[in-house]
């Protein structure tokens, strides 16, 4: 329970990530889809210490879409 404070601490929150501009969220997006394909290669070879990692990622994923999805409905309101 306590070993994943980290992962939470590591990734930004959202209110940091609302203060950012759509372009740094897409540079941070592409950014962490190749961190999670780097995760998926390193599981498929055994390398992967903690599986977590990539339910990690997905999820920062999702968040990074959803905020980039926001500041465009926000833009065309």
């Amino acid at each position: 329970r306590y070993r994943w404070r980290w992962m939470i601490m590591a990734s930004p929150s959202a209110k940091q990530l609302r203060e950012q501009t759509k372009e740094e969220l897409v540079l941070r997006l592409a950014e962490a889809k190749k961190e999670l394909f780097n995760l998926r290669v390193r599981m498929t070879t055994k390398e992967l210490t903690n599986p977590s990692d990539i339910r990690f990622k997905r999820r920062e994923i999702a968040r990074l879409l959803t905020l980039i999805g926001e500041k465009q409905s926000g833009s065309q309101a």
